[in-house]
């Protein structure tokens, strides 16, 4: 159980640099407990109290030349500083070392081991000052010189005192006191140094730092230990003094090395040290003088006779200590001065800001707030001071605040200084937030501001700086509502539509068995473009779209995906209804489109005038693993095929929709290569007069000949290539454009050869009335057409099929009358299949009238149809038109077409579709013979 506890519980790492610091505590214990029994042997003993120091002052030497070489920063020639001084000392030990242990000799009062050793102090002490930081004035360089002395000034009074006066006083040679006096007056700089840079080192590389000033005064102790009267006589190299100076040259090389990570970690503590620390700082000198004058004090009470040094150098301590205070007392007048200006700068900026600054106590309670809060707020600062912040922020964003103020809080010190909050804040009574509620995106509520604020510590609590973003976050919601509505309607666009789809789809009602969209197009919305104009037609689909809204429920949703198509969203169903029910989930989806259908196929007032417009819906239903393309595609498709059967209708979506869409998508790119690869033929079949059976004229048809042998009638490869201006992709109009080009052309072209062959008979195209319109069907390009093969206007007929208004009916007008004008001859196909027909009849430039097939089918059948087709006739005769049937099939329809008084027909009564060489056979006969003197089709073999 122990061990299952340990292996999922995660031991703590070891601080960083602790190994080092193993094998260097190691080191200096194992010295240390040389040192003190002695080593085993006397030569043992000076071998490691002299070359051993040399080789630990040598390596500290090493170490910070090494860092200072390979490191780059402010701090580079401190420890280039510490290593000369470490390099010092290491030859002075070597020194030593030769004397006693290689020349067994003793040491020479005076010899090149004490010039060493006496260098050893000025590198380090002009590295402190490297180390330390700088003052920014001049009465700052000042203090710190007049610091260092207060310090020097006092440890050499009581050093004197006590051991200095006595070494001077000796018996001794100049050059024995000058070195006596020369150690510890050294050692007194270099401790001044220390004690005064101690409290103004720089925050930068602490630890490192630290370690040093630590090697540098364990090394000045034992040389004041060894100076002393008491241990000078006694001390023998090896002894255990030797220990605290290998301690600080071994602590010396280690510090550069100190490890960040341990600043990173302590860098709170000492940043909450610091105050306490800049105190005992500024103390320290006049602590310093304190002990100075005590000192003197008590060797007058004790009946001491003063020594000149001792008092020459206190009553310097002492003028240092006045005219530090003299100049401390000036500067600060001057920082006071400057003080008072830069607070009386910042209250203006505060007072005359447009952002509204508040200080919040570490309870929340608001301490002051900036005079801009009346203009912002509209309520006067003295009424918010005092109040708890969290009553002012809106509920909705107080948890949010909140927990980023904690979190804000709890960051470490060295973590962000600042945070950005935006919430809702309360406004007062000369303000208000905004004109509208439940707006998108949760803004412009009566009585609330959206304020950005920047936070940032101030103690223990926060200051707020904060502005209006009020018209900044309407502005951001009115964009984002226009970037996912309709700009006409306001409905939702395609984009925000398929987002509703995909959550209908995939979130908590994803088992909910009655999603379903449904597509709607409106019918005759162009021909509402072309007559009333684009205005009223905008006027009509925003009515459409207000309509659409007002009759789904709530939960529902409606769009406009672009032109005139709509779309709704279907969530939910009857209480009880399941995915299973399918029946159910089918009739009620159709009554909600029916009356949608109905509603939208009211008249509607655009433009001044009543127009009509009717709907065709498609309607999808979500099934399981279903997609929002899949169901919007699915619907998108029943709607095509709605208007297929012949618009204002409702469709469901069926698998086989699809599966007629991949045919004709199929279709269409073999249509492709077929053109490219010449796969198309040309047929004719024969117009003949009712009366004589004599060969009128001839019916040019397109025939696709397949790589199989197949030919396809366009009945068959027309439902792949949209012939009306709307249906299919950009290519595949494209590609529709290219075949009615190819039909005319050929068509041209093989009757040009029967004229120049002698044959000359008219010849008829039939084109929809979208491809005449077309930019690549102009008049010119006809004319250009027959001129280049050179047939006459006159022998080329283009019928006109699918005149519906849809097709322009105002530029279709144009094209006609200029063919007209060229002499080509202008026939109406289908006549008699609708309304269109009579309203293209009544401005489109006709000769002549062709009867509808559907008209034909039932003509000797029923006596309606032939007093319908008996009037059509007629107007033909009246209109100066000829007539012609097209469709005749059988003896008996052409019998009574000739009773009507047709004039010409076409169909297989007479004779079939054919290809050039048995037209030509025909165009030799001349005639064909009457139906009723021949029951059946007279076929040309």
């Amino acid at each position: 159980m122990t061990a299952s506890i340990g292996a999922v519980v995660p031991r703590p790492p070891l601080p960083a640099g602790f190994v080092p610091q193993l094998v260097l505590a190691f080191l200096c214990a194992g010295y240390a407990t040389g040192a003190a029994l002695g080593w085993g042997s006397s030569r043992f003993a000076l071998i490691m109290g002299d070359f051993g120091l040399s080789a630990a002052a040598f390596a500290a030497a090493f170490s910070c030349l090494y860092y200072a070489r390979i490191r780059q920063g402010r701090f580079r020639p401190a420890w280039l500083m510490f290593g000369i001084s470490s390099a010092m000392a290491g030859i002075g030990n070597g020194i030593w070392g030769w004397y006693e242990v290689v020349l067994r000799r003793p040491l020479p009062e005076a010899s090149v081991a004490d010039f060493f050793f006496l260098l050893f102090a000025p590198p380090a002490v002009i590295g402190l000052l490297v180390l330390a930081r700088r003052p920014v004035s001049r009465a700052g360089w000042i203090c710190l010189g007049l610091d260092t002395w207060l310090i020097g000034g006092s440890l050499l009074t009581i050093s004197w005192t006590l051991a200095l006066a006595h070494a001077a006083g000796d018996d001794e040679s100049v050059p024995r006191v000058a070195l006596s006096l020369a150690y510890p007056l050294l050692d007194i700089v270099l401790v001044s140094m220390v004690l005064a840079l101690h409290f103004r080192r720089t925050a930068a590389g602490r630890s490192a730092i630290n370690t040093a000033i630590g090697a540098l005064v364990l090394t000045v102790l034992c040389d004041a230990l060894f100076t002393s009267p008491l241990l000078q006589e006694q001390y023998r190299s090896g002894q255990l003094l030797d220990a605290g100076w290998f301690a600080g040259s071994i602590l010396l090389a280690y510090a550069p090395w100190v490890g960040r990570a341990e600043e990173a970690e302590e860098r709170g503590q000492e940043e909450r040290a610091r105050p306490i620390a800049g105190h005992i700082g500024a103390l320290a000198p006049y602590l310093a003088a304190g002990v100075c004058t005590l000192g003197i004090l008590y060797n007058v009470l004790d009946g001491r006779s003063v020594d000149r040094v001792v008092l020459m150098t206190a009553c310097t301590v002492v003028l240092a200590l006045v005219v530090r205070q003299a100049i401390m007392l000036l500067d600060n007048i001057s920082l006071t001065q400057e003080l008072a200006q830069k607070e009386n700068h910042f209250r203006s900026l505060v007072q005359g800001s447009s952002d509204v600054i508040m200080i919040a106590a570490p309870s929340g309670v608001l301490r002051y707030v900036s005079p801009a809060a009346l203009g912002v707020y509209g309520t006067d600062p003295e009424e918010l001071v005092g109040c708890e912040l969290a009553g002012l922020i809106h509920p909705d964003d107080l948890g949010r605040v909140l927990h980023e103020v904690r979190r804000f809080l709890s960051a470490p010190p060295g973590g962000a200084r600042s945070i950005r909050i935006e919430c809702r804040f309360r406004a007062g009574r000369g303000r208000r937030g905004g004109t509208r509620s439940g707006d998108e995106g949760g803004y412009g509520e009566d009585g609330w501001l959206n304020v950005e604020s920047t936070v940032n510590r101030h103690h223990n609590g926060l200051i707020f700086n904060s502005r209006d973003v009020t018209e900044r976050v309407r502005l951001q919601a009115q964009l984002q509502h226009s970037a996912s509505h309709d700009s006409l309607t306001d409905l939702p666009n395609r984009a925000l539509f398929t987002e509703r789809v995909g959550h209908a789809l995939g979130g908590r009602r994803a088992g909910d068995a009655n999603a379903a969209v449904l597509f709607i197009d409106l019918d005759g919305f162009k021909a509402v473009n072309d007559t009333v104009g684009h205005a009223a037609g905008d006027e009509l689909l925003i009515q459409a779209g207000r309509r659409l809204q007002e009759s789904i429920r709530s939960g529902d949703s409606a769009a406009r995906l672009g032109g005139d198509e709509f779309a709704v969203l279907l969530v939910g169903g009857a209480a009880g209804e399941s995915r299973s029910d399918g029946t159910g989930r089918e009739r009620r989806t159709r009554e909600v489109a029916d009356r949608l259908r109905v509603r939208l196929s009211e008249p509607y007032t655009a433009g001044g005038v009543e127009v009509r417009v009717a709907a065709s819906i498609g309607v999808a239903f979500a099934e399981p693993g279903s997609t929002p393309a899949e169901l919007m595609r699915n619907a998108d498709l029943a709607m095509y095929r709605a208007k297929q059967a012949g618009k204002a209708r409702v469709e469901l979506y069926a698998p086989q929709m699809q599966a007629e869409v991949v045919r004709r998508i199929e279709l269409a790119n073999r249509l492709r290569s077929a053109l490219d690869d010449g796969q198309f033929m040309l047929v004719h079949q024969p117009v003949v007069e009712l009366s004589s059976g004599r060969l009128a004229a001839l019916s040019a048809q397109p025939r696709w000949r397949s790589a199989q042998g197949i030919v396809h009638t366009p009945a068959e490869f027309m439902q792949g290539t949209p012939d009306n201006g709307r249906g299919g992709s950009a290519q595949d109009r494209a590609r529709s454009a290219e075949l009615a080009r190819w039909l005319l052309e050929a068509t041209v072209e093989q009757a040009a050869e029967r004229y120049e062959a002698g044959i000359g008979i008219p010849v008829t195209v039939r084109m929809s009335a979208a491809r005449l319109t077309d930019r690549s069907m102009s008049p010119q390009s006809v004319e250009a057409l027959l001129m280049r093969h050179g047939l006459p206007p006159g022998a080329l007929t283009i019928e006109v099929a699918d005149s519906d208004t849809r097709a322009g009916m105002d530029e279709l007008e144009r094209r006609l009358v200029a063919l007209r004008r060229l002499g080509v001859r202008i026939a109406l196909d289908g006549f008699g299949s609708g309304h269109a027909a009579i309203a293209a009849l009544r401005r489109l430039p006709v000769d002549v009238l062709k009867l509808d097939r559907g008209l034909v089918d039932g003509l000797a059948e029923s006596p309606r149809l032939r007093a319908i087709a008996a009037g059509m006739i007629g107007i033909a005769g009246e209109l100066g038109m000829d007539s012609t049937a097209e469709g005749v099939d059988l003896p008996e329809q052409a019998e009574v077409l000739r009773t009507l008084g047709c004039r010409h027909a076409q169909g297989m009564a007479y004779c079939e579709p054919l290809d050039e060489e048995r037209v030509r056979d025909a165009l030799a006969l001349g005639a064909f013979a009457l139906p009723e003197e021949d029951a059946s089709a007279i076929a040309l073999t």
